[in-house]
């Protein structure tokens, strides 16, 4: 019951989020993109204008919400997926109220579809709450004096997602024929001068586009190709961050017969190199779990995962409350390896832009990954929806660079400095989790109160003089 009514309580209380879009984003005469092979050519387009196809690399959060707003802002592109099919691996997703605006201006349609699809918390009164932080220790404070306290803000909305249901309300948005599956990128070779790229699949067959848009993630081809030539190759492999994180995603009921009236409502549990994060999903019928150990040594093992046991697991969280221990081996005992990219100098080159993971993956503390890839997208299809010819493309990459990269690399230090504060790393805060809290009701403001409109004005504005500049 107390499932039923949150949702109810939430659907209510968003009865303006249709309203959110403006005129803006309002969708034009959408045309249905074709792929890359049966394209006509840039010069047989019906108008005075060279015609702009765009190959979208991967299909993860990304890529999807950049081509749901290359619909709606008519740009033709096609999507080069590597995997057989539509990827329903995954666990849960956070989403700030940044992120929901963002997919209102990408598409009213697609943030309504996500309202049926998220969860809240499960207590109607903490609706406004982000996580309520607690002490990893056992007793989880209590022999402190310590009681969850919230942190959060009146502009947020807890909201969270299976990462499956999000991509399946993406993927409903597209039509089949602009995706390509079996797609792994191996090369990609630009010709700015002629306004076509090359791509090269591991299948052996090549296609060509006006320009490519890498969503393929941190480990993806595309940075490679972009920092490599602009002069920073020292920033194309990613970072390892410090820390491995152990996910699992059980059941409401599992997390509510261990952790009683700490389960439900989105928790974060801090302490001495460890941080865990619960918080439901799935309509509220599953608990997602990201556990995080943190640690001096480099990742030593060839992969980024990592198999142990569950000896190793319960090692890592020895100073942790063991009710929160036993929910967190209820998860397949293999540690996932967290690297990010602190530092990249330029998201595009030539024909070739980065978007989402492949230009700035980061550190999951301040549930920004997914977010920022969604404002990415937002900014980057509105940008492209107001380019006529393949010779504006540099001054429409350079806006979008000019715009998202300042914003996106601010979110990756906050968050790597973010994780130092809960495993109380940070010697300003330790283990004083009074001030922990009260930085944390402070420091997400500038991420979730940020101004997309304004930001869609300032890369029409930048394009446009980087446009007359040429």
């Amino acid at each position: 019951m107390g499932v039923v009514l949150s949702r109810l309580w939430r659907l209510l209380g968003r009865s303006l989020s249709s309203k959110v879009a403006t005129s803006a984003q309002a969708p034009t005469n959408i045309k249905s993109a074709e792929s890359v092979e049966s394209c006509p050519s840039q010069s047989s387009t019906s108008s005075a204008n060279s015609f702009i196809h765009i190959a979208i690399v991967g299909s993860g959060i990304g890529g999807l919400s950049l081509a749901v707003g290359c619909l709606r802002n008519n740009v033709s592109f096609t999507i080069y997926e590597s995997a057989a099919q539509y990827s329903v691996i995954g666990a849960g997703v956070g989403l700030g109220p940044n992120a929901l605006r963002a997919m209102a201006l990408i598409s009213p349609e697609l943030r309504g579809l996500y309202d049926t699809i998220s969860s809240g918390n499960l207590s109607q009164d903490k609706l406004h709450v982000a996580m309520e932080a607690l002490y990893a220790e056992p007793g989880f404070g209590s022999n402190r004096g310590w009681t969850p306290q919230p942190f959060g803000a009146p502009c947020y909305e807890r909201t969270s997602a299976h990462r499956r249901d999000l991509l399946n309300i993406l993927t409903s948005q597209i039509p089949a024929n602009v995706v390509q599956f079996n797609k792994r990128v191996t090369e990609i070779q630009q010709f700015p001068d002629e306004g076509r790229v090359v791509l090269s699949f591991a299948d052996g067959t090549t296609a060509t586009a006006t320009a490519v848009i890498g969503c393929d993630g941190v480990k993806g081809v595309s940075r490679g190709v972009v920092l490599s030539p602009a002069g920073h190759p020292e920033e194309v492999a990613p970072v390892f961050s410090g820390k491995y994180a152990y996910r699992s995603i059980v059941p409401m009921a599992t997390a509510e017969r261990l952790l009683g009236d700490y389960a439900g409502d989105a928790k974060c549990f801090n302490g001495p190199n460890v941080n865990v994060m619960t918080y439901p999903i799935s309509s509220g019928t599953e608990c997602n779990i990201v556990a995080c150990k943190f640690t001096d040594a480099p990742w030593m093992h060839p992969q980024w995962t990592h198999r142990v046991t569950e000896e190793a697991v319960r090692a890592d969280f020895s100073n942790v409350d063991e009710r929160l221990v036993t929910l967190i081996t209820c998860a397949e005992p293999v540690q996932w390896a967290l690297h990010h990219h602190i530092q990249t100098s330029i998201y595009y080159h030539g024909l070739v832009c980065l978007l989402g993971d492949s230009a700035h993956a980061t550190t999951p503390h301040q549930a920004s990954g997914a977010s920022m890839s969604i404002e990415d997208a937002l900014i980057l299809s509105h940008v492209l929806g107001v380019v006529n010819d393949w010779k504006e493309l540099s001054a429409a990459f350079a806006a979008y660079d000019a715009v998202r990269r300042p914003r996106a690399q601010r979110i990756v230090r906050t968050s790597q400095e973010l994780g130092a504060i809960y495993a109380c790393q940070d010697p300003h805060y330790g283990e004083d989790m009074g001030k922990i809290v009260k930085n944390l009701n402070e420091r997400f403001l500038w991420i979730w109160e940020h101004d997309l409109g304004a930001d869609m004005k300032s890369v029409r504005s930048i394009f446009k003089e980087k446009k007359s500049e040429a």
